[in-house]
Formats: structure tokens, C-alpha cells, sequence
């Protein structure tokens, strides 16, 4: 199982300074445990985070004794997407669990290498049961089988690791492919400054007639 240290955090204790240091503020709680602040050090962080995901089990190894958990849930920086907290739940291993576990696709699809269609991935996670220690990272779907128009396959044909129960409606769709469609080709938008030059032009024209039918009845008044 991967692990994680983590140390004691005072509710007082500056977060700002804390991330200063490199150390990101966190918690777990669940299971008859006390919602209980800690520290973590971000960099091993992020890196069981890209291991475990928040499917997998993780031991975080704290001055009081280990706990079995989860990474439940993460919260990050809108700008540099940096993680800046996380909940550990904590999980008795002896229990299963129902967890949402990311889908992972694999292979080629034939019907897209060969441009007869398009593929439409409907789902990206499902949600299963099991105990902790057999929690998968992800679940694989093999795309190879996809060869025509209108093929698909449903939650029931994933194949599951052992010890790992489908809680998704087994007939849902997860992958299909569907009719690829030509697209239709813009007709040109009108050049709207010509337009608005040779409007111009013909008020101009139409200006200029109307002052030297102006200039020829002065001048017609005069020979009076």
C-alpha cells in the first residue's frame, strides 16, 4: 500500500506560511476518527495523488499511530492548478467500500482508424464496490472491438479486476460510435467595409447630381 507522512497541525498555525515551507495543510476524519489537522509535504503528496488517485487506498503515518484512507477530496489552485489541500477519508480495510473510479481506454478503435465513424466516449468513471485493498487505480476498456457504425459497449462488458463488484447500471453505455458526418463548408461572410464604401460613393454621386441640378436652375433664374 502506498504511504504518506504526515505531522501535526495546530488550527492557528498561518497556511500561508506553511505552504511557504513546503508543507501543504490537509485532514482526515471518518470512520470513528476526529476530524484531525495535519501537514503533508506537497511534493510526495503529488505523487501518490498520481498513483492512488482517489480510488486507491493510502496509509498516512502520523506521531499518534497510521490510518488507512482515502484521498477524498482536493482542493487546488485555479491559476497554477497546484494542489493547496486535501481530505483524507479514513477507511476501515476490513469493510467494503463504494467508490467512482476512473475509466482508462485502451487500444484502437477500428471504425476511427478507418473513418467509417466517430467514437463517443458517454461515461468516464464508473462506480464499484470492494474492499479497500482491492480498489483498483483505474479500469480498463478495450476499444479494439469497435469496427462499425453503431457499435458500443455497455457497462456489463468491462471486465473487472477480482474481488470487484459493478454498482453502475450494468446496461448503460460507456463507448459508441456513430455515423461520421462531412461538414458543410461556410459560404464567405459579405465584405461589409465594401459594401459601406460603395454605399458611400453612390450618396457622393448622388449628392454631386443633386447640387448641379441646383447650379443649372440658378443659372437658368439668371438668364431671366
Amino acid at each position: 500500500m502506498l504511504a504518506i507522512k504526515a505531522k501535526s497541525r495546530s488550527a492557528g498555525k498561518k497556511l500561508d506560511e506553511l505552504r511557504e515551507s513546503g508543507e501543504m495543510p490537509a485532514v482526515f476524519y471518518g470512520a470513528g476518527k476526529p476530524s484531525t489537522p495535519i501537514s503533508v509535504n506537497l511534493i510526495d503528496f503529488k505523487k501518490i495523488w498520481k498513483e492512488a488517485g482517489e480510488s486507491s487506498a493510502v496509509k498516512v503515518s502520523t506521531e499518534t499511530g497510521d490510518v488507512d484512507a482515502l484521498i477524498h477530496e482536493v482542493q487546488t489552485d485555479p491559476v497554477t492548478d497546484e494542489p493547496r489541500h486535501a481530505d483524507f477519508l479514513v477507511i476501515d480495510m476490513n469493510k467494503k467500500i463504494q467508490v467512482n473510479v476512473p475509466l482508462e481506454f485502451v487500444g484502437v478503435s477500428g471504425a476511427v482508424k478507418n473513418g467509417i465513424g466517430n467514437m463517443v466516449k458517454v461515461l468516464h468513471e464508473v462506480e464499484i464496490e470492494a474492499l479497500p485493498k482491492d480498489l483498483p487505480h483505474s479500469i480498463s476498456v478495450d476499444i479494439t472491438a469497435l469496427e462499425n457504425v453503431k457499435d458500443q459497449i455497455t457497462v456489463e462488458q468491462i471486465k473487472l479486476p477480482a474481488g470487484v463488484t459493478m454498482i453502475t447500471d450494468p446496461k448503460e453505455i460507456v463507448v459508441a460510435v456513430t455515423e461520421q458526418r462531412e461538414e458543410k463548408e461556410e459560404e464567405p461572410a459579405p465584405d461589409l467595409s465594401q459594401i459601406e464604401v460603395e454605399k458611400k460613393g453612390k450618396q457622393e454621386e448622388e449628392g454631386g447630381e443633386g447640387e448641379s441640378a441646383k447650379g443649372d436652375s440658378a443659372s437658368s433664374e439668371e438668364k431671366k
